[in-house]
């Protein structure tokens, strides 16, 4: 059905920075991304999600966002966009972008406008000012921290005091402030306009806070309980579009909680972190895909199944490592991996979650099998997290370089001009190019699983099939049924008529360690 196309769908997040640069500046743009946009149609991607687009400063790469009705000048203009997205239409392809309510830009006019009002103006009502404590209030209102690290508050030159959840340039919005509630109503309205099909909402459990609260056991900042009132008004103004989608990224460790969220009248769906950073271990993958459809089966929302994003490790590089877990406090920078078996696993594991029920999502690089470079210069580094961290925290540049497309040596054909980030040269074997003919490569094993996909997969329902602990094995709507290997040792195959892919050779019949397989 056209209206729910999102509950099946493969959507390709686009790191716009990174992606292709049309202009020869060495950063990734919209002209960019158009000329790529036939890439994407023959991968077989129904949806495209970008990450920030809007003018912003780049404190923190563009999710802190000055103007949320324009386009970051060195990625285009607002005509480009409408025509970007005009085009992906004509290809089959839907347009997701992202809003980010927690907080905005301290070079957005509001927030010039609040520095400018001075304490208790109407202006500085729209974010979190207050007076500090201690001798002439030269301590923070509270002890909060940043995400980023270091405090979360920010003195100005009147005295007060604002909150930044993350860097001291991304100042919060109050969001029991009308005008603000009221400014996102029209935002997403802007969009919807110009045929955006959705919207992916960075954040979303933080935007109700208290910095008032006394200590109560309640979480002062993170999912509190106002959030789900915002995300109502949010519906209405969707469902008034049409076939127009919202999806959370919500980190919640409790699944009730975070299915609130997805009640019929809140977001469609939102992104399953916890598949996300699962370990490569049959026991824990098959308990987390059990508690993720649980969770989503009663609300009648799908799941989202995602491997890898702008913000975590490389699956190539994640899975090669001794523990192949992820947590954003620890990204284990610097240990050891070995590729071979990195690739080997990733290239199963993207096969187990597309025959997942629900959509899937792909990040950019994915396809190719690129790896997390661990290697960049410190003075190259441009992550929030790394400088806050005082260079401890590598933080996720690595996983944001710029895509390899073709030819022998860096740029790789992404631009005329330098990268933003430098790419290894060891890339030119992982370019589109050199991976677009060749039966054996990641990028045809992604094209063809996602051609099979939209034939036999998305959204539905699973039904687990007796096999033995290392083994993962279940058969979808269509008949289609799954099977990973994450133990040792080779495994039998399932009684068959055809083998539909395979990540991997099978030896002799059987499926070997780090493998998975497509049966009818």
């Amino acid at each position: 059905m056209p209206g729910t196309w999102w509950r099946g769908a493969a959507i390709y997040q686009v790191y716009l920075r990174s992606f292709a640069d049309g202009n020869g500046d060495g950063i990734g743009d919209i002209a960019g991304l158009r000329a790529r946009l036939p890439y994407l149609a023959d991968l077989g991607i129904e949806a495209i999600w970008l990450n920030p687009w809007y003018p912003s400063p780049m404190a923190d790469g563009g999710y802190d966002v000055a103007d949320y009705r324009g386009i970051e000048p060195a990625f285009g203009t607002l005509a480009e966009a409408e025509e970007l997205i005009a085009e992906a239409h004509g290809l089959g392809m839907r347009v997701i972008i992202d809003v980010v309510p927690n907080h905005g830009s301290d070079q957005q006019e509001w927030f010039k406008e609040a520095l400018a009002a001075g304490p208790g103006s109407a202006a500085r009502e729209r974010f979190w000012f207050r007076p500090g404590k201690g001798p002439g209030g030269s301590e923070p209102p509270n002890d909060w921290r940043s995400i980023f690290g270091g405090p979360a508050w920010t003195r100005v030159p009147d005295g007060e005091w604002y909150l930044h959840l993350f860097a001291p340039e991304q100042p919060d919005f109050n969001w029991g402030s009308p005008e603000v509630v009221e400014e996102f109503h029209d935002v997403l309205r802007f969009w919807f306009d110009r045929g955006v099909d959705g919207f992916r909402v960075d954040s979303a459990a933080l935007l109700i806070k208290d910095p008032d609260a006394e200590p109560d056991g309640e979480d002062p900042f993170t999912d509190r309980d106002g959030v789900h009132e915002i995300y109502r008004g949010w519906r209405r103004i969707a469902d008034e579009y049409g076939g127009r989608v919202l999806v959370g990224e919500v980190w919640l460790p409790d699944q009730e909680r975070f299915s609130r969220y997805l009640r019929p009248d809140e977001m469609h769906t939102a992104f399953n972190f916890d598949f996300l950073g699962c370990p490569w271990d049959p026991a824990a993958l098959r308990r987390c895909v059990e508690t993720t459809l649980a969770t989503h089966a009663p609300l009648g929302a799908p799941p989202t199944w995602v491997l890898s994003n702008h913000d975590v490790t490389r699956p190539v590089t994640r899975y090669g490592r001794a523990d192949t877990s992820f947590d954003h406090a620890d990204r284990k920078h610097g240990m050891p991996s070995d590729p071979d078996l990195g690739y080997r696993r990733a290239r199963a594991a993207a096969l187990l979650a597309m025959a997942l029920p629900g959509s899937v999502y792909v990040y950019q690089g994915e396809e190719l099998g690129l790896p997390e470079v661990e290697d960049i210069p410190a003075g190259l580094r441009q992550d929030p997290i790394f400088t806050r961290s005082g260079g401890t925290d590598l933080g996720r540049d690595g996983c944001r370089v710029p895509l390899p497309w073709s030819g022998d040596a860096p740029p790789f054909g992404y631009s005329i001009g330098e990268p933003w980030l430098p790419q290894p040269p060891e890339w030119k074997a992982l370019t589109a190019e050199a991976q677009r003919d060749d039966p054996g490569s990641m990028l045809t094993l992604y094209r063809e699983a996602l051609r099979l996909r939209r034939i036999h997969l998305g959204d539905g329902t699973l039904t687990w099939l007796p096999h033995a602990d290392p083994v993962l094995a279940f058969r979808r709507d269509s008949g289609l049924v799954c099977v990973a290997n994450l133990g040792d040792g080779p495994v039998p195959l399932p009684d068959h008529t055809e083998v539909l892919l395979s990540s991997g050779p099978l030896a002799d019949g059987a499926l070997p360690p780090d493998t998975t397989v497509w049966l009818r």
